[in-house]
């Protein structure tokens, strides 16, 4: 048994169990890789991949435990070898965030423009993606630390810690009739509405909300960007309902701004990052500066 065999082992899921795939990442050639496999299995005295001719459909019962082992192994290595840079005080390396867009505008440029003043020779990634899809990124070890606020559930394998709690607002033109009126998700559900795709930025609470009172929600654009709905509210869509944070009072002058925390359940946007996973000294300051930043926040 090798660490050869086992990193193919780790990769087959990463490709679709695509063996062909999987040895190009070893710089192997794919008869090699299945040479590889064939002598793990002869050694362990049973079939680890379910096959279908020369097909892999996935891993056997053994497979899978085998798997649970591999990942520990794959999480050591990884934490070696950062335990090592750490201990050098190697103030190089790269930090991976996984976030929405509506985090990466309006709570990241802070904490960034602050870890950067500490650590210039860090070079940072963002992703942007969806939050179902940014806690699948902490998993494949594709991100260091994911921010979002929907999807964000209990796991033994994540650290999740609050970051900071806000509210939405619904956003009018100026001149509209909920621009002076009493506003009350009656009033609110009797409008075309313009929100947030679903499973993105409290688009969960906003439906409790109209549920609750027994509201249908007549969605007439849903995006997962701040700055679309807006748009849209412009152009006389509807009645955009967004995050508190989104509102730029300078940018968005001409758009009023009604607080909806009184109507619609304040949300809580989280960081989390692999239990397991040991964090460098300047991930483990990345994350102080942005506790500190929710902190500082306007109840939004």
């Amino acid at each position: 048994m090798n660490f050869s065999q086992l990193e193919l082992l780790r990769l087959l899921p990463e490709t679709q169990f695509n063996l062909s795939k999987a040895a190009d990442k070893v710089n192997i050639v794919q008869s090699a890789a299945s040479r590889h496999i064939q002598l793990l299995e002869e050694e362990l005295g049973s079939p680890l991949l379910e096959r279908h001719g020369k097909k892999i459909l996935g891993f056997t019962p053994l497979g899978e435990r085998v798997m649970q082992e591999i990942e520990g192994i794959d999480l050591a290595k990884r934490n070696i070898q950062t335990i090592a840079d750490d201990y050098q005080a190697n103030r190089n390396g790269a930090l991976h965030i996984a976030t929405t867009h509506t985090q990466a505008k309006y709570l990241l440029p802070e904490p960034i423009r602050k870890f950067r003043e500490q650590f210039p020779g860090v070079t940072i990634y963002m992703v942007q993606s969806s939050p179902g899809e940014i806690i699948d990124l902490l998993y494949r070890h594709e991100a260091d630390i994911a921010i979002c606020t929907e999807k964000m559930e209990d796991s033994e394998k994540l650290a999740i810690k609050p970051c900071y709690e806000w509210n939405h607002v619904a956003i009018v033109p100026q001149g509209h009739a909920l621009a002076t009126a009493k506003v009350t998700l009656e009033k609110l559900a009797s409008y075309p509405l313009l929100t947030y795709s679903p499973g993105y930025t409290g688009r969960s609470n906003i439906e409790k909300a109209f549920a609750k009172q027994g509201l249908e929600l007549d969605i007439t654009l849903s995006a997962a960007d701040s700055d679309v709905i807006k748009t849209y509210v412009r152009l006389g869509l509807g009645v955009g309902i967004i995050s508190g944070a989104s509102y730029e009072p300078g940018n968005d002058s001409d758009l009023v701004c009604i607080d909806l925390a009184h109507l619609i359940p304040r949300s809580m946007t989280k960081l989390a990052y692999l239990k397991q996973l040991y964090l460098p000294t300047y991930l483990r300051c990345f994350i102080d500066e942005l506790l500190n930043a929710g902190v500082g926040r306007p109840a939004a």
